[in-house]
């Protein structure tokens, strides 16, 4: 059954509905330049309630309402191949996993500090970049 669902020709297909469905959200309500960068389809300028947290991607699509960093492109890059892998299965498995994005396995996959969840510390001398983060869900994205 996992073969026939993940990495298949059915979750492609859901990735091109869910890639559709962004593009048409985005579309409807990005008042930013929309441009592709580092295989993403990015929406900018959409009103807040149009998105989750600091921004969503949904299939090939990032929709925010800010600027983007190279962080958080290379987190929602991430996202972008998990859509691609479980298709439309991915919401249902996203929610299942938990809204603590510290907790959450496809939110640690693609980087918890990429994505704001966890704050990056100047760097002492010795000091490990893994250990060096604290939490911080002010600036956190999908």
């Amino acid at each position: 059954m996992r073969r026939l669902l993940f990495d298949s020709p059915v979750s492609l297909a859901g990735y091109a509905i869910a890639t559709a469905i962004g593009a048409a959200w985005g579309t409807l309500w990005s008042t930013g330049r929309i441009v592709r960068r580092d295989g993403l389809i990015v929406f900018t300028g959409l009103p807040r309630w149009a998105y989750r947290r600091g921004g969503i991607c949904v299939g090939a699509c990032y929709l925010t309402g800010g600027t983007v960093s190279p962080a958080v492109l290379r987190h929602e890059a991430v996202h972008k191949a998990q859509w691609r892998r479980y298709g439309l299965a991915f919401p249902l498995l996203n929610l299942l996993a938990g809204a603590e994005p510290t907790t959450n396995r496809f939110e640690i996959e693609a980087g918890l500090t990429d994505g704001g969840y966890l704050r990056r510390r100047p760097k002492s001398a010795g000091a490990s970049t893994r250990s060096a983060s604290t939490p911080d869900s002010s600036t956190s994205t999908s």
